[in-house]
C-alpha cells in the first residue's frame, strides 16, 4: 500500500447500543509499519500546536476526542483537514509540513508513527523545509 499524498482514511466502525468501537492496524488501515504512538491532548481550546515536518517519518492522527484542524503543506500551498470523527484518521507522507490548529476543549489527538523518535528527522524551520521539498 504505497501512499505518497495526504489521505482521509476511513476506520472500521462496530456499531453497538452500549457504545461503539473502532480500530486500526499496521499496513492495514495504515500504509505502514506503527513503530511509536503518542498523543496531544490538554491544549487550551483555540490554541496552535507549531508546525514542523519529518523527513522520513509518515503519520497517521486520529481525533480520538473532542476536534482540531490539521492544516498540511506541501511546499507550494496549503490544505486544512477538520477532524472531528474517530472513525476517520489522515495519513500524512514524509516531507509535509503539519500544523494542529484550532483545538476544542478536551480534545486528544492520537498520533501514529512510522518510526521511533529521532530530534534530527524534525525540520523546524519553515523556509529550511520549503527549501529542501522544492529542490531549491
Amino acid at each position: 500500500m504505497q501512499h505518497e499524498k495526504p489521505e482521509i482514511i476511513q476506520l472500521p466502525k462496530i456499531c453497538d447500543p452500549r457504545g461503539n468501537l473502532s480500530f486500526v492496524e499496521s499496513l492495514h488501515h495504515v500504509p505502514f509499519d506503527i513503530r511509536r504512538t503518542y498523543w496531544v491532548y490538554d491544549v487550551p481550546g483555540g490554541k496552535i500546536r507549531m508546525g514542523h515536518a519529518f523527513r522520513e517519518q509518515e503519520e497517521f492522527i486520529i481525533a480520538l476526542s473532542g476536534s482540531f484542524d490539521v492544516v498540511l503543506n506541501d511546499g507550494v500551498s496549503s490544505t486544512t483537514y477538520h477532524m472531528a470523527r474517530s472513525y476517520y484518521g489522515l495519513y500524512v507522507p514524509s516531507m509535509m509540513w503539519r500544523m494542529l490548529d484550532n483545538f476544542s476543549t478536551n480534545s486528544v489527538a492520537l498520533v501514529l508513527s512510522s518510526t521511533l523518535y529521532n530530534p534530527e528527522d524534525y525540520i523546524e524551520d519553515f523556509e529550511q523545509f520549503r527549501m529542501l521539498k522544492n529542490n531549491e
